[in-house]
């Protein structure tokens, strides 16, 4: 897919019909619009679950408006235990992602080592077009930040690797940090 035929991200999940799955295997994101948040956490422990700070209701207005079209949205962690901080972080802001109807379900590291997984985090939508992020060391978006592919090979490998996460993965509800 050529960079100029590339929709955004929320194009992208507007044009999903049956599913969106998503598969994060860092520990620690760097990414600017959560920092803040972040910060405050680690310093205080306590979180927002407003709906309507920050960067919340552009990603739960999309997310709302792909389900009610009939999508499901799934999202798998993996995740290194004892967990970091960030993690913890998600861990805490992840009701508002179910409240919106994302399913959420966590893998702590050690049980994923016979998986084959992608050496980055995707979206995978309609189990046909892969988008792979990339950041930096620092977790921070990397330059670029994605890359779309449609190669049978790659979107096989994506379909697998998330449906065994899928599968072994403790949902949110009954994951502790």
């Amino acid at each position: 897919m050529s960079q100029s035929s590339v929709p955004d991200f929320a194009e992208l999940l507007r044009g999903a019909r049956r599913t969106a799955v998503h598969l994060e295997m860092r520990d620690r994101y760097g990414v600017g619009d959560e920092a803040e948040e972040i910060e405050q956490f680690a310093r205080t422990g306590e979180i927002t679950l407003d709906p309507t700070a920050s960067w919340w209701p552009e990603w739960l207005g999309l997310v709302k408006e792909t389900l009610a079209r009939g999508v499901v949205m799934r999202r798998a962690r993996i995740v290194s235990e004892p967990v970091t901080d960030y993690i913890r972080w998600e861990h805490a802001v992840t009701p508002l992602n179910l409240d919106a109807g994302e399913q959420v379900r966590w893998l702590p590291r050690r049980h994923a080592s016979d998986i084959a997984l992608p050496g980055n985090d995707f979206w995978l939508i309609d189990g046909r077009l892969a988008m792979f992020h990339f950041f930096t060391g620092d977790g921070d978006w990397a330059d670029p930040g994605f890359e779309f592919t449609e190669d049978p090979a790659a979107v096989r490998l994506c379909a697998s690797a998330f449906e065994a996460v899928w599968e072994r993965g403790t949902p949110h509800e009954k994951y502790t940090v």
